[in-house]
């Protein structure tokens, strides 16, 4: 039996992200074929509005093979996800839009963890557009400028765990750890969370893969 392919868009411009990505859902649906593509001339990291609106037309103009079975846009605000979905016949499911339906599954209260202060406001508008504001707690961040943090493994590490424990202290059931190229920090803080963290990538994986076999 031939493995569904799925696309994973990575809207950044980095092709290492692209794959670290593609990788982890691999690990978490390896019946499924995730195959990246990046976009080139955009920033490293989505760290504004403006970049994550740029990354939203890249997404909804983007030429999409007729062979895939599904489409993961892998950025947290999800651009272009919409734009996608209604010119696609197959699946589409944005990394955000996966791992919130899953916090707030239950009715549990859950929080986000992250890098981007800029992108709080559309963190609170994606958790609006998915129908789970209220269960919302406020968005945590690390301290200090993203791109140099992203550059330094372990100090971002510490500063991602300082995070997530000022979400749980602010009352948070489980934790979404929220951006794409955060996916390699999250498996490392998986065992230091007192409470269940959320991994927005193999969250997407599993359920573009249900959304294709029907379930």
């Amino acid at each position: 039996m031939i493995a569904p392919r799925v696309l994973l868009i990575n809207p950044n411009g980095t092709d290492s992200t692209g794959h670290d990505m593609a990788a982890i859902a691999s690990d978490a649906v390896p019946s499924v074929c995730f195959d990246p593509v990046s976009t080139p001339g955009m920033a490293p990291v989505i760290t504004t509005p403006e970049t994550l609106d740029e990354a939203a037309a890249h997404v909804a103009a983007r030429d999409i093979p007729d062979d895939v079975h599904g489409v993961i846009v892998a950025a947290f605000g999800d651009p272009g996800l919409m734009a996608l979905r209604r010119r696609l016949a197959c699946p589409v499911v944005g990394i955000a839009e996966a791992s919130m339906l899953r916090a707030a599954e239950g009715g549990a209260r859950f929080s986000v963890a992250t890098t981007t202060p800029a992108l709080v406001g559309r963190i609170e508008q994606t958790a609006q557009r998915y129908g789970v504001a209220d269960q919302m707690l406020p968005v945590r961040l690390t301290e200090g400028a993203p791109l140099p943090l992203m550059q330094d493994p372990e100090l971002l590490r510490q500063a991602m765990l300082r995070a997530v424990l000022s979400c749980v202290e602010d009352g948070a059931e489980r934790v979404i750890i929220g951006g794409g190229p955060l996916a390699r920090v999250a498996r490392l803080l998986i065992a230091e969370s007192p409470v269940p963290l959320i991994e927005p990538v193999p969250e997407a994986a599993r359920r573009i893969a249900d959304l294709i076999s029907g379930r």
